[in-house]
């Protein structure tokens, strides 16, 4: 999977985060392994 402009990515490993700042081909990787797209948080309530 190509890095994606704005997405953030986790090491289930390592715990590292990283934020995509440019796009383009290639795998996020870390720990030697695929890293894997965080979901978004939700926002909460303005209640």
């Amino acid at each position: 999977m190509a890095g994606q402009l704005g997405k953030r990515y986790k090491c289930e490993v390592c715990g590292t985060e990283v934020l995509c700042i440019k796009s383009g081909p290639g795998q996020v990787t870390c720990c030697g392994k695929e890293v894997k797209l965080q979901e978004a948080r939700p926002i909460p309530s303005s209640d």
